[in-house]
């Protein structure tokens, strides 16, 4: 069998090594005689996997102690209402930015909660981009200051996070883990894990601890942030195998040389594939250049029946998962961390290849 090159937003490739460590320790982890999904998550072995992953996520994002490391699940639909049920307090204001389809969902979510007001909104501009700081109409007092990190279906990414004194709070499910940053502004960040991290089916959350007392003992004890930090994500039993992942994951990373290391090699697959499409008249970006993800290359060809084209095409070369988001159509490479050099590089052969034949 030979590895297509994945370029699905998500659930979205993993490395290979990952997946075959995970498959020779499928029946049998550590010499225990049983897979991590049958042990029981009070088990020694399964403790070792659980305090490992949580270790190797505050190494890699220099995450101080006065912040928990969370294993959840719901995904990041599920924290869009777990957020302000926690941290919106009565009579409070929470800041939004609206930077796109995903952005607009947690706003929609958030307003049936609590009050929400949009400090920017360029969620349906195209090119497609992220709000600038001297946009940003901020509430005196605001519970929290919501942004997502990067857009995966418009392919927009903040590259300089907003400066608000409330704190900030984060959807990174698509560029958690893919670049460095300066972790003290933020009182929360959320990520789905099926883009960076490992499987769908459980969600990092990392929170201030502080932050954590807000919560009202309306809120369910289920979907409070402190439940989960004064059990250690074992309140309830957790996605076992799912963190099993995101502990070879997180490995990975590290072997390959942190987050500094997986930013520059990330911006140099975008890089490769963003020259193409500048160097052309034929491809046509969609998001605007100052604010084009590492993560989701996103661009259009001159027609629908082309790109349709461009899809099959690739497809037959063992390029999948190009198809565009059904919102907005075109065409959307994901590049994530494990997503292969070589892959980047066959696509970019691919779409001069394309070109030629076609504009």
């Amino acid at each position: 069998m030979s590895r297509i090159y994945n370029f699905s937003a998500g659930p979205a490739t993993l490395p290979e090594s990952v997946l075959q460590e995970a498959q020779a320790e499928l029946v049998d982890f550590g010499g225990a005689g049983m897979s991590v999904m049958e042990m029981s998550h009070r088990s020694k072995e399964y403790d070792a996997v659980h305090e490992e992953t949580i270790a190797n996520i505050r190494e890699l994002m220099d995450i101080p102690e006065d912040y928990a490391v969370l294993f959840l699940t719901g995904g990041a639909s599920g924290q869009f209402a777990m957020v302000p049920m926690n941290l919106l307090g009565e009579g409070q204001t929470a800041d939004y930015t609206n930077s796109g389809s995903w952005a607009s969902k947690a706003i929609k979510e958030a307003k049936g909660i609590g009050s929400v007001n949009i400090a920017a909104d360029c969620g349906k501009e195209l090119p497609a981009r992220v709000p600038e700081q001297d946009e940003l109409n901020l509430t005196p007092g605001a519970a929290y200051l919501h942004i997502t990190s990067n857009e995966t279906i418009s392919g927009a990414q903040w590259k300089t996070f907003p400066r608000a004194e409330a704190p900030l709070v984060a959807d990174m499910s698509s560029d958690i883990l893919s670049r460095p940053f300066d972790l003290s502004p933020f009182g929360l960040i959320y990520a789905g894990a099926q883009k960076n991290l490992g499987p769908a089916g459980m969600t990092v959350v990392i929170i201030r601890k502080d932050l954590a007392d807000r919560v009202s003992d309306r809120v369910p004890v289920m979907f409070r942030y402190k439940t989960h930090i004064e059990n250690n994500s074992l309140y309830n039993t957790p996605p076992c195998f799912n963190i099993y992942m995101v502990m070879l994951v997180t490995r990975w990373i590290k072997e390959q040389g942190g987050l500094k290391a997986m930013a520059e090699i990330n911006a140099g697959k975008a890089a490769r594939l963003y020259d193409v499409i500048d160097a052309s008249e034929f491809y046509r970006g969609t998001a605007a250049p100052a604010y084009r993800s590492d993560m989701n290359v996103t661009f259009r060809l001159p027609s629908e029946e082309l790109e349709a084209g461009f899809i099959k095409a690739a497809a037959a070369r063992d390029m999948k998962g190009l198809k565009g988001h059904r919102s907005v159509g075109g065409i959307r490479a994901s590049i994530y961390n494990a997503f292969p050099e070589a892959g980047v590089d066959a696509l970019a052969a691919f779409m001069k290849e394309f070109e030629k034949e076609n504009g």
